[in-house]
């Protein structure tokens, strides 16, 4: 399991387990990792784990988020990756090193109905699995909210939304209504 090792000044503070799907660090008490100075945001920053990554998101801090010096937004933490938040420095301690160019390099890729590699395996997916995984992508915003990342309110995509006009012109004409009585009650 990843951990972070907190320091102030070179002095070893705590160790933290990432044991969660989604840490949070920043100033106030309810933070998973609570840092109480000033240069550390109400909400700082979070952490999310997926699958065997971890990724480090910047909440639109006032001072930023530093990993090995250099400013980020977002970020897949490496093994010993050092986190700056104002004076403070979180050094990420991972499992296992995380995946570069290189291994992404050794995925085989080939489309159904296509000629396979040799020595892919021959496995056939069942036509009824095949139609359901294609008749129900996973959506982005589906994908955020498993993930843990924070999603605007609304209507999402993946769910059947009242038509805009209809609710509109529903209340427009509500509004109207009263206003004529009010009028000619006057």
């Amino acid at each position: 399991m990843a951990k972070l090792i907190l320091s102030l000044d070179g002095s070893v503070l705590n160790e933290i387990l990432l044991a969660k799907e989604r840490t949070t660090i920043g100033r106030r008490p309810h933070n998973d990792i609570q840092i109480d100075n000033l240069a550390v945001s109400g909400e700082h920053a979070a952490i999310v784990s997926v699958a065997n990554d971890c990724i480090l998101e910047d909440l639109g801090s006032t001072n930023g988020t530093l990993v090995n010096g250099s400013s980020v937004k977002k970020h897949i933490l490496r093994d010993n990756d050092v986190i700056e938040l104002g004076k403070f420095k979180l050094k990420f301690v991972g499992t296992g090193a995380a995946k570069t160019a290189a291994d992404y390099d050794k995925t085989m890729v080939w489309s159904p109905g296509g000629s396979k590699p040799a020595g892919a395996p021959s496995a056939r997916v069942p036509a009824s699995m095949a139609a359901a995984a294609s008749s129900n992508p996973e959506t982005p915003l589906a994908a955020k909210e498993r993930a843990g990342l924070r999603v605007p309110p609304g209507p999402r995509a993946d769910e059947a939304a009242e038509p805009f006009p209809y609710r509109f012109w529903a209340i427009v004409l509500l509004l109207l209504g009263i206003v004529v009585v009010g009028y000619l009650a006057y």
